[in-house]
């Protein structure tokens, strides 16, 4: 842990340049980059930003951020959604924040997500717990899934979204029997975060990309959560999927995933 301790400031710094940005202004342009898809102004000033800072401090760490790409070395690397949820910021939805995780391999090994509009920063080290600023947080201790409130990823948009979208309301149906409530909050970090916070006593996103999710694993491993793949195997940034749940439900949660996958 001594050198990710060392590497902690470093991201706080990041994520400090990247809140000053997404405070002080609004989205000035809003730009389709594929099928409802957005990309902004903002997004694009806080990944410039923080790229730049990090190859300054770290430049023997590779980068991967959503809107630019790979950059730099590739056997570890740095892995930022500039804003995640980026619609919700383009029609003026708090639910939002910018997610930051070091990646080792196939696994995070730190995290850091700031909300900037909710005041809060979620931090994690491998083997060192999970925090909401400096206080240590764990998942909810629930075991009953009619107690459970749970959220679910967006839709899938794009080629094939149809297909995917079968499953994703199959789920949402079986959820909506059994789940005390269903939530979708747009925003992969939040579900993660809160999920690791006891918020949430699960979420599930049915894709996985490094930047959406890397972070935001992280957090509910550290916080005593299991972070699984659709498949129930153990989650890394190649997964296809991101549940994310207390031990006490995973079974129940994959079972009606697979069932409807099946339908």
């Amino acid at each position: 842990m001594g050198e990710l301790a060392h590497l902690e400031p470093v991201a706080a710094e990041a994520l400090d340049r990247a809140a000053r940005i997404i405070g002080s202004r609004i989205p000035d342009t809003v730009t389709l980059k594929g099928d409802r898809d957005l990309v902004t102004d903002v997004d694009l000033a806080v990944e410039d930003a923080v790229r730049e800072f990090l190859a300054a401090e770290t430049p023997e760490i590779g980068f991967l951020g959503e809107e630019h790409g790979h950059s730099g070395p590739g056997g570890r690397w740095w892995v930022l959604d500039p804003v995640d949820g980026t619609s919700n910021l383009a029609h003026g939805i708090p639910l939002c924040g910018v997610a930051l995780g070091l990646v080792d391999g196939r696994r995070g090994v730190l995290a850091a997500i700031d909300l900037p509009f909710l005041g809060t920063r979620y931090t994690a080290v491998e083997g060192g717990g999970a925090f909401a600023g400096d206080q240590p947080i764990r998942i909810a201790d629930v075991d009953r899934m009619s107690d459970a409130v749970l959220s679910v990823g967006d839709f899938a948009v794009g080629e094939g979204a149809e297909e995917k979208n079968r499953v994703r309301l199959g789920l949402l149906a079986r959820l909506g029997a059994r789940a005390h409530r269903i939530r979708m909050l747009g925003s992969a970090a939040i579900d993660l975060a809160w999920v690791a916070h006891g918020k949430l006593a699960g979420t599930v996103i049915l894709s996985n990309l490094p930047w959406d999710t890397a972070a935001g694993v992280l957090l509910v491993r550290e916080a005593g959560g299991l972070v699984l793949d659709g498949d129930g195997s153990e989650h890394t940034v190649d997964s296809a999927a991101t549940i994310a749940v207390g031990p006490a439900l995973h079974a129940e949660l994959l079972e009606l995933l697979r069932q409807a996958e099946r339908d």
